[in-house]
């Protein structure tokens, strides 16, 4: 199962990663936390 990181960017905005895809971009730190846990309750 590939790995799900948040990463922060230099203007401020976090990016979701699925191993090295992109699945999210642009978001606030709320949004991406919000996110993050959706895909968690998807997967497990």
């Amino acid at each position: 199962m590939p790995e799900i990181r948040i990463v922060g960017t230099e203007d401020g905005t976090y990016t979701i990663y699925r191993g090295r895809e992109v699945i999210a971009s642009g978001l606030t730190h709320g949004q991406a936390i919000a996110h993050l846990m959706h895909e968690g309750a998807r997967l497990g």
